[in-house]
């Protein structure tokens, strides 16, 4: 009897010893394939924005210069995935240097391999979906250039700028830097994707001057319908934008899902109704900018606010963005597809609503704390104020240079030919 029992004594004083061991491997292994799968899908959604950029742009410039507009959308997917590899993830989530920026710890992905986390994901996913708001930032700032920039110019522009730029910008506040140790709110990049490309585009604007004819010359959309098919990729996209900037399959995602969701139809609405007391009519482009609108100003937002006043952020970012956009022609700048009025302006006030309303993950002025009000009203200025200087200084150095504007004769022709010998319409 005792012989039999034996071997099952040994057994389990074997499972004991071993039990440590596997607590040990459990507490190390912290992958969770659902968090991965829901991350690796938002990147792709996020992605599929820049073809809905491209069209929603492309279908506001004239017909001369869609393929050009095009163009400049997708050019990013190639050259800032080559600069994020190289060095600018370490920049951006790199060790801190000064609470300025990275260190170079992860250039060209050094120290990470399949099997590194960053949380309960892939670094290497995690690397991924940042990589798509640094290209999706930069393809952003075309639209204050559009059909006025030299192509290989443009090339140039968005590589330096993304270095000197955006790559600082989400250090500040996802990295380690010093907007986020003051406890700035930006869901999703209210203030790292759509107030730095905003006030980029200004600058921009400002340094290459006007569009031969602007104001007085007609410089109406070419395709409308390209523009709401563009605005309803991105309305798509902008789930995993949001929703995906949880990083995790769970109940921040689906509140961030639903507010999006909400602001972006008030913004729609939001934009109709200023439309109808401006001119008494509600129009199909106001329809595709009251969408992006909505869009941008939840952005920040997203994760942190009931959808009552995500509601009330989408509504009134659709009157304000509206408001934005027709001062334009009165202070006489010319941002050819209104980024500075949608997105510079609009990602100010989601930022600054994120400090007003504020009550999941922590508290705003709706809750008595004034301080954090402050806090978003800072990240708003530094933000804003330093794309605008760096990317003033970065274009006058590159047209005084290699030349960032084309000539009056290739402005006329239209970029498409000048700049790719194409046409976007071979209609015989």
């Amino acid at each position: 009897m005792k012989l039999r029992i034996q071997p099952s004594r040994v057994a389990l004083t074997f499972l004991f010893m071993l039990f440590p061991a596997i607590a040990s491997a459990e507490e190390t292994s912290k992958i969770s394939y659902a968090d991965t799968a829901w991350v690796m899908i938002s990147s792709a959604l996020v992605m599929l924005m820049l073809p809905g950029l491209a069209l929603f742009y492309g279908g506001m410039v004239r017909r001369k210069n869609v393929l050009s507009t095009l163009m400049h959308s997708f050019i990013p997917l190639g050259v800032i995935t080559i600069q994020w590899v190289l060095f600018g993830y370490s920049l951006a989530f790199g060790n801190d240097i000064g609470h300025f920026v990275g260190d170079l710890s992860k250039v060209l992905f050094i120290g990470i391999d399949f099997k590194t986390l960053s949380g309960t994901i892939p670094e290497y996913l995690f690397s991924m979906f940042q990589l798509m708001f640094a290209i999706i930032t930069a393809a952003l700032i075309s639209g204050g250039m559009a059909e006025r920039v030299d192509f290989k110019a443009y090339i140039v522009f968005i590589f330096i700028w993304s270095t000197i730029v955006y790559d600082p910008i989400c250090h500040w506040v996802w990295g380690g830097g010093w907007l986020g140790d003051m406890g700035a709110l930006d869901f999703a990049g209210g203030t790292v994707v759509h107030i730095a490309s905003g006030t980029a585009a200004l600058a921009a604007a400002l340094v290459l001057k006007k569009r031969r004819g602007f104001p007085g010359k007609l410089m109406i959309p070419h395709s409308l319908p390209l523009t709401l098919l563009g605005a309803g990729l991105l309305w798509f996209g902008w789930f995993g934008f949001n929703a995906g900037s949880a990083l995790a399959a769970d109940e921040m995602a689906v509140l961030a899902f639903t507010n999006t969701q909400v602001a972006t139809g008030a913004g729609l609405l939001g934009w109709l109704v200023a439309e109808y007391i401006k001119v008494g009519k509600a129009s199909a482009l106001g329809a595709a900018s009251g969408i992006v609108a909505g869009l941008v100003a939840i952005t920040p937002a997203a994760g942190f606010v009931e959808p009552l006043w995500a509601m009330v952020i989408g509504f009134l970012a659709g009157l304000i963005c509206f408001y934005a956009v027709i001062m334009k022609v009165k202070v006489g700048y010319d941002d050819s597809l209104d980024v500075f009025g949608i997105h510079a302006i609009g990602g100010a006030w989601g930022a600054l609503a994120t400090g007003l309303f504020v009550t999941i993950g922590g508290t705003g002025l709706l809750a008595g704390n004034f301080s954090q009000l402050w806090v978003q009203l800072v990240g708003i200025f530094a933000a804003g104020s330093y794309s605008f200087i760096v990317t003033y200084v970065l274009v006058v150095v590159i047209d005084k240079t290699i030349g960032f504007r084309v000539d009056d004769e290739d402005e006329e022709m239209g970029l498409d030919t000048t700049q790719h010998g194409e046409t976007g319409y071979n209609l015989v």
